[in-house]
């Protein structure tokens, strides 16, 4: 926007604001959405909402009113009862403004559904011009930083964030409905714990500590447990320092739920049927195409072992190669380039990186993955037939990791050997290991239940479920590199694009 241009609309908004012409408040009776689905003749009407559109023809004025639910046109005449109504609405109404309208439905010669305006007020003025409507905003970094403008503009990121409202809403009634409990955990913390990733670090000035910012509640929603509460879960911001992919972000929002008497295979189940039910919720039914690919979650969910998928797609027993030095020789000899430095990985990470290299882009269909390595998973429970294995699972649709769960770890003994062999594999460079959480650890030793949890990365889920190129079109305000002063685009330039 030119200069020019901003200082005549700041003038005309001063202009209103000394006549006190910017209504505080205004009484609806109905959203845009509830607008929209009535009948002609509907008497008594008003709403309001931001002016995205306009045209005017002689003396009659049709308008577009939009609000997060949707937008219905409006018609504006010029009567001689109430020529005001009109030349007032002209004179100081322009795209981008908040306005309160009341009237009657009608439906105009080309079939259009319309509010024909009685009355109405301004709410705000709009001092900078909106994108043009026709192409909305292309610019893929214009969307994120101006959000409130992409959803404005843009129906389909309109779409994503109401289906994650929806997404949200029925995972949370699910488990309430299931008995669960929500609670709040620390998002300051003294320990990185939870969770094999490296954390962000900050400084308490009050208490004069270091901490960092959760990177998992898992620890605490098992004290949780331990104090009776049976069923738990918490929807958690959290936060992990580490690379960023189309998949990954830094902060995050995570859903974590337990239960108490629960294991592995019994919660699998539960899963199961949640997801199910989700995916009806959101598509009413259960055959939906997710991006490229058509999915299919009707039917039995195949269950895959993870060293098997390894071996199949790379044709390294992990089984076999079972040090790091082993395996990272068979991964060279295969010639297989991992994403991640191989010179700095564990065994267990490297591993993991293995599987997401040659196996997870596979798995497209819905599908839950089964018996990790020990060493993959240092809170969860070993298998009592196959104590190399923990009773872990995946959920994974479209070649994503959707859900991790698992039997916890409840032997208190058998934490503390986990948590040292962590501490060693962090003493060899592994800055994403676990250290020892010794309160996590004080609350195990009081006696916990047998307990099933799990996680699902509510952004991805988002991001699968709408099909979403980058995670980052399902966060509304996602963190980017500051614009350094002086570089910021013109609004015709940023229109341009």
């Amino acid at each position: 926007m030119s200069d020019n241009i901003f200082e005549l609309k700041k003038a005309k908004f001063l202009e209103q604001r000394e006549k006190g012409n910017l209504a505080d408040s205004y009484n609806k009776t109905h959203t845009i959405e509830e607008v929209a689905a009535l009948s002609e003749g509907t008497k008594n009407i008003s709403t309001a909402g931001r002016i995205v559109a306009m045209r005017t023809m002689g003396k009659i004025l049709f308008a577009h009113i939009y609000d997060f639910s949707g937008k219905v046109q409006i018609c504006v005449r010029k009567t001689e009862e109430a020529p005001e109504v009109f030349e007032e609405f002209t004179a100081n109404v322009s795209i981008g403004d908040f306005v309160g309208v009341e009237g009657e439905m009608f439906v105009t010669k080309t079939g259009e559904l319309t509010l024909r305006v009685g009355s109405w007020k301004l709410l705000n003025k709009c001092l900078r011009t909106l994108p043009e409507k026709y192409h909305g905003i292309e610019d893929i970094e214009t969307r994120y930083r101006q959000r409130y403008l992409d959803i404005i503009m843009n129906n389909e990121s309109r779409d994503v964030f109401k289906k994650r409202f929806e997404i949200v809403k029925a995972l949370r009634r699910y488990l309430e409905d299931s008995g669960y409990h929500e609670v709040e955990t620390p998002i300051l913390q003294t320990t990185p714990s939870g969770a094999l990733a490296r954390p962000f670090f900050t400084h308490h000035n009050a208490l004069d500590i270091d901490c960092v910012m959760r990177i998992a509640c898992e620890t605490y929603l098992k004290r949780c447990i331990g104090a009776g509460i049976d069923k738990v879960y918490e929807f958690a911001r959290s936060f992990r320092n580490e690379g960023i992919s189309a998949t990954h972000l830094q902060d995050f929002t995570m859903l974590e739920f337990y239960a108490s008497y629960w294991n592995s295979d019994k919660m699998r189940l539960f899963v199961e049927g949640m997801m199910r039910n989700l995916i009806e919720k959101i598509f009413g039914k259960v055959q939906v195409k997710l991006g490229n690919n058509e999915i299919d979650f009707s039917g039995e969910w195949p269950v895959y072992e993870y060293s098997f998928l390894v071996q199949r797609d790379s044709g390294i027993d992990i089984k076999k190669y079972n040090t790091r030095e082993s395996l990272a020789e068979q991964i060279k000899a295969k010639n297989i380039r991992l994403d991640d430095d191989i010179n700095t990985l564990s065994w267990a990470n490297m591993v993991d990186s293995l599987y997401k290299k040659v196996s997870r882009p596979k798995l497209i269909q819905p599908c839950f993955l089964v018996k990790y390595p020990v060493e993959m998973a240092p809170l969860a429970r070993r298998n009592s037939k196959e104590p190399q294995y923990v009773d872990f699972f995946q959920f994974l649709v479209n070649g994503v990791e959707l859900v991790k769960a698992y039997s916890e770890l409840v032997d208190a003994i058998d934490q503390r050997e986990r948590f040292e062999e962590q501490m060693q594999a962090r003493e060899h460079g592994d800055d994403e290991a676990m250290p020892i959480d010794e309160e996590f650890l004080t609350a195990m030793e009081h006696g916990f239940p047998p307990i099933a949890g799990v996680g699902i990365g509510i952004d991805r889920l988002t991001m699968i479920l709408c099909g979403c190129e980058n995670i980052k079109d399902t966060v509304l305000f996602p963190l980017l590199r500051p614009i350094p002063a002086g570089h910021q685009d013109s609004e015709a330039e940023h229109e341009k694009k």
